[in-house]
Order: structure tokens, then sequence, then C-alpha cells
């Protein structure tokens, strides 16, 4: 059985089992076991309206499948909790990290940031529609810059150069979380699509993303080669999300 010819069948949990049983087992060509594969995705092409149905499902999948969890464990790590800071979430789209890192820190100042303005409509606190490789900020304007589920759209040498651009501005650290390349959350959109009623344009991006996403080593590469330091990365399961924490070069002074 090949995978792309694979289709859930909620009837058909035999079909459904052996599936997993490949999976688990390895018996044919998997996707997500070589290296990053880019290509586009369909979100950011949507007009507004659309755009909102599938934004609604990356806050569920981060509600309920390892996004929150994921975050609150790098800023509990990260960020001592009585600390009053500000937070530059870049990427932000409906601002549902950001939010969470409000209700989890009250003394936090968050500001939002995404390329397209519509996307940041149910944002909390500041928004701003900017481009994340030239951030209208001063050097050392936020304590932490920190970005969810952004860096995989770009390829390694946009990414250091968003981590460079991400160290400019933060005063203490650069946050990161990202997905992990692995079959299991590739396949995970596409087989509970019966079940929970996933927007077909989120299916089809979250396989995309997957594909482009990394691994923990790839990931702490980059932030070397953006000039970071002290790079810490961390793989979560069953969230299959790596967190990332950098230092940037003169915190102190800063």
């Amino acid at each position: 059985m090949s995978a792309h010819k694979f289709h859930v069948n909620s009837q058909n949990s035999k079909d459904l089992a052996g599936f997993v049983f490949c999976i688990l087992v390895g018996t044919f060509d998997m996707h997500c076991l070589g290296g990053r594969v880019l290509k586009p995705e369909l979100l950011d092409t949507l007009p507004p309206e659309e755009a909102r149905a599938s934004l609604a499902d990356i806050v569920r999948i981060n509600k309920h499948w390892g996004g929150l969890s994921t975050l609150r464990k790098l800023v509990d790590e990260a960020i001592p909790y009585d600390e009053a800071f500000t937070f530059l979430d870049v990427g932000a789209a409906s601002g549902d990290m950001g939010r969470a890192v409000l209700e989890a820190r009250p003394l936090a100042h968050v500001t939002n940031l995404d390329y397209i303005a519509a996307h940041l409509e149910s944002c909390i606190g500041a928004r701003v529609a900017a481009d994340a490789f030239s951030l209208p900020f001063a050097d050392g304007a936020f304590d932490y810059v920190f970005n969810s589920l952004f860096l995989h759209h770009f390829t390694g040498d946009q990414v250091a150069a968003l981590l460079r651009e991400f160290g400019r501005v933060a005063r203490k650290q650069v946050l990161v979380i990202d997905l992990w390349r692995h079959p299991i959350p590739y396949y995970f959109m596409s087989l509970t699509q019966p079940l929970f009623g996933w927007q077909p344009v989120t299916v089809s991006d979250g396989q995309i993303s997957v594909e482009a996403a990394f691994h923990a080593s790839e990931l702490c590469e980059l932030a070397a080669r953006a000039g970071l330091h002290d790079i810490r990365t961390r793989a979560y399961i069953p969230a299959f999300r790596i967190a990332l924490s950098a230092q940037v070069q003169d915190c102190v002074e800063r």
C-alpha cells in the first residue's frame, strides 16, 4: 500500500489499523524520513473569510494537540515566573500563543506581529503588520522574541537570517516552537480529518508544513549560524514539537 493512495474511511477500521501498523513498523516508503522539502502553502493566499476557518483549526491544534503545552514548558523554563517582560510574537496569526502567554503570565506585555494584517484581527494586545526579515523595532526592543510554526516556511539561509534579526530585537532570548519532521504528524491531519472536520486547506498545509519542518539538531545549527548563544532544544512527544531557547550575544549589556 502506498501512502499517497491511502484514504481514510471511518467505516473501515481494519484499513486504518493496518495503516497505523505500517507507520509503526515502516513497511512502505514514508514521507518525512529524508531532508526538508519546501512547498508553497495555501493559507497566506486565501481571502480573509476563508483564512479564518483554517486559522481556527490551527488554534484547535495548538490547544488540544501540543502547541500550548509546549509553549507553557518553554516559557516556564526560560522566563522566571515573577518577571515583568516584553514579548514579541512574530508570525502571530490569530494570536492564540500570545494570548496564552498573557493568561499564564499577567506581568507580560505582548506584541503580535504578522505580515498579513487581516490575520491579526482576533489578537489581544498590540498588533503590527510588518516583514519579519526587517522588524520595525530598535535593537533590544523586547525582552523575548518568539515565534511558533513560522520558521519552517523558509529555507535554511532564510531561517538563519530571521533568527539573526530576532536576536537583534531581543534583549534577552529568542524562543522558538516548530514542528518535528516525522511521519506521525505528517499523516495525523489526513487520518483524523473525518473525526475532527479539519478544513481541506488545513490538511494540505499541515502535511506541507511537516515535510518542511526540522529535527532539533537542524534548528540548533541554524541558531548557531545566526550568532545566538547557549542554544537549547527539546523535542516533545506526543506533540511532535521542537522548542528552542537561545541567548542573544550581548544580553547582559542590553
